[in-house]
């Protein structure tokens, strides 16, 4: 096996990861991903101690202890091209020798949490409530660039969501599933869903400021689709990109999206900030007793 090139895997002068800024021994195998940079230090609170703080550019990290429990949490920024910065810069850290620049022959797996805000779309999904995604559709380009192996459930609902629009707005989308592990452990007695990752705030989630949509009934196709027994529940920004790269790179990973918003009903949380604090708290107490 060839050394991976200095320009396929880009290290600073200190060895650490190009854009997170990391060495391999900073993080722990338990790794929750904030978008907000501000939204680390809200995490970390809740650490009994904390051994070390890193950041570059929106990439703020800290890594600490829960009791006995090493956790390491990271701000992504928002949207998958950042995810594809984080996950495969995580998955170096851990599993490629930076001296020799070859993969490890043992690979670690983590254990990737998300932690972020998201808007329902169904009446019946409670604003500030906390809603796991069980699987996440991506409209975004990030999965057209990696292989991807379907079982046949996934086949049929990813070419059915896509059958689902106008053929002269055809769209490319991918699905990713929550590991197995982490949705078992972390989720019970959880509201779950199916989730759209989105390429944007705006039109890409069917809002209307100023400029035109190219597929104006965007909402009505996502909040119709059903597929054995199985719907869409809420829209945000990174989740099928972290399901995605999680699984080729042989890791877990699960969202947890903090409804701050129901557009059927055009309410918005009234104390969002309260709101996400309660479940960081709930989030960390489940992975420090339960992982």
């Amino acid at each position: 096996m060839e050394p991976i090139s200095e320009t396929d895997l880009i290290l600073n002068e200190d060895g650490s990861v190009y854009h997170l800024n990391l060495l391999p021994g900073d993080i722990a195998d338990t790794i929750i991903t904030v978008g907000d940079m501000d939204r680390v230090g809200e995490v970390s609170k809740y650490f009994d101690s904390i051994e070390l703080k890193k950041g570059k550019r929106e990439f703020i990290t800290h890594t600490g202890r829960v009791g006995n429990k090493r956790i390491t949490v990271i701000s992504t920024g928002i949207g998958t091209d950042n995810i594809d910065i984080v996950l495969n810069e995580l998955d170096a850290l851990v599993n490629v020798d930076f001296a020799s620049r070859l993969p490890k022959d043992q690979l670690r797996q983590l254990n990737i949490i998300r932690i972020g805000t998201s808007g329902a779309i169904h009446a019946d999904i409670a604003v500030d409530s906390l809603l796991a995604s069980s699987a996440a559709f991506g409209l975004d380009a990030l999965g057209s660039f990696y292989e991807k192996e379907y079982n046949a459930d996934q086949r049929n609902m990813v070419d059915a969501f896509i059958a689902s629009f106008d053929p002269h707005n055809k769209i490319a989308s991918y699905i990713a599933s929550a590991g197995p592990l982490l949705i078992n452990k972390l989720a019970e007695g959880i509201q779950q869903g199916i989730t759209i990752t989105s390429p944007g705030f705006y039109t890409p989630q069917g809002r209307q400021v100023r400029a035109k949509a190219a597929i104006p009934n965007l909402m009505e196709i996502i909040t119709k689709f059903r597929f054995a027994g199985q719907r869409i529940t809420n829209l945000e920004m990174e989740t099928a990109g972290i399901y995605s790269l999680a699984k080729l790179l042989g890791h877990q990973a699960i969202s947890f999206n903090v409804i701050l918003a129901n557009r059927a009903l055009k309410k918005f949380s009234k104390q969002p900030a309260l709101v996400m604090d309660k479940y960081i708290s709930e989030i960390i107490s489940r992975i420090s007793d339960r992982l």
